[in-house]
Formats: structure tokens, sequence, C-alpha cells
């Protein structure tokens, strides 16, 4: 029996939202393991701090012309990652305000999927989505960003479905606590921060890199006979 093959060397790979946070925590794991990471971001500019290793393309994720655009313009994709997200700006959501954080987090990652179905399949590729806890729990100052995500759980199975006879597979990552700077203010709330220490059992909130090794291992030859399926990776909070 030969060991399992976890590596990514060599593996173009398309990381939306990669500019920080989360994003930018896969995208400096995948230069690591020898890859070949392009982060789209919404800045024209490219991050004066970013790897040399990195590709940059600027990137709007509600413009589906952009984004089809880009597609043409890229000749090789082996892993696909939908990062790009906001959250709510306020208590009560306005129907724009629904209606933005669907097409950031859900219109956009049909999009991505459909522009880039062709690249991924010439060499058995992978499709990472984003999801959250908030898939799972009720969110009362979010019920948008909880819907779209809850509706990135259901997307990846169908998507998992769909895709399967082009040997696609579809997966998706639902973090935990991350410390990145969308969730300072949630941080910054002691009753918040307070009712979700009093629940998660490792009692901090985890840096974006912890949950770069599951976007690797996802996209890895290892990982072949996942599909369809979002893995939490919360330090424990939904089993608790």
């Amino acid at each position: 029996m030969t060991a399992p093959d976890f590596a990514v060397s060599g593996k173009h790979v398309l990381i939306t939202g990669g500019a920080s946070g989360i994003g930018r925590a896969f995208a400096e794991a995948f230069a690591a393991a020898d890859a070949c990471p392009i982060v789209a971001d919404l800045a024209a500019n490219r991050p004066a701090d970013l790897a040399a290793a990195i590709a940059y393309q600027q990137l709007d994720v509600r413009d589906g012309g952009a984004i089809f655009d880009l597609a043409g313009r890229t000749g090789r994709l082996d892993v696909l990652i939908h990062c790009a997200g906001r959250v709510t700006r306020q208590d009560a959501e306005r129907i724009a305000e629904f209606q933005e954080l669907l097409d950031v987090h859900l219109v956009a990652a049909l999009r991505l999927a459909e522009a880039f179905e062709s690249h991924l399949a010439r060499d058995a590729g992978s499709i990472i989505f984003i999801a959250s806890l908030y898939a799972y729990l009720g969110h009362p100052r979010g019920p948008g960003y909880g819907a779209a995500k809850a509706a990135i759980v259901s997307l990846t199975k169908s998507l998992a479905l769909a895709y399967a006879d082009r040997e696609i597979r579809v997966n998706a990552i639902a973090p935990g606590w991350i410390d990145t700077p969308l969730s300072r203010p949630g941080q910054a709330d002691r009753e918040f921060n307070d009712r979700v220490m009093a629940r998660l059992p490792i009692k901090r909130w985890a840096a974006p890199e912890e949950l770069a090794g599951t976007a690797v291992f996802l996209a890895s030859p290892a990982a072949r006979l996942i599909n369809g399926v979002t893995i939490p990776v919360d330090g424990g909070y939904l089993a608790s």
C-alpha cells in the first residue's frame, strides 16, 4: 500500500477574496505547498505585502461579466475556491442588503463554477466553497448571511452531482470562530464573545491559517472520494 497523496504541487488555484483573512491564509498555504495560487480580489491594486509567488487579479464577484472575462483569460485551473464575502452591516437588514449578501456569497459561487467548469474538467479539478456555522445556526442580526451560507451547503451537494460525470469534485468548508477583519466587531462585543466562548471547547478564536490544511487536503488526490460534503472546522463548537 502506498502512502496517501496530499501533494498539490503545480496545481493552479484561484482564490476569490484572497487578499486578506481566510482567503489570504489559503493562498499562502498553497504557495508553501508549491502550488500556483491566484488571488482574485475587489481591490484594483495588488496588496504590497502579497508574496511574489501569488498572482493577483482584480475581480468584483458581483459582476458576472467580469467573472466570465477572467475565465476567458485563464489558461489552466485545477482548483477553484470561492472565499470572497461580506457580513451584514446592520441589525435589521434591508432587502437590498439581503440581495447583496446573496449575490456575493451564493450567486457568485454558481457563476464561478459555471465560468470555470471547462477548465476544471480538463484534469479532474476541485471546487471548494466557504460556508459558515451560520448555515446550521440561526443568525438574528444577519438573516441574509445565514441564508446564503445555508444555500452554499445545498449548492455544494447539487453541483457535486451535476459535475460528477466530468470528475469535478465540489466540497465546502464551514469555518468556526476565526480571527479575521470581518469578525473583529463580534470579538469586541463582550456579551457576544462571552456566549461564544462559553460553548466553544477550545476557548479561543482560531487563526485563519488553521483552516488552510483542510483546503489543501480537499484539493489533493488524498480527498478523491470526498464529494458533496461540507466540513465544519470549528474547534468543536457544533459538537458542544
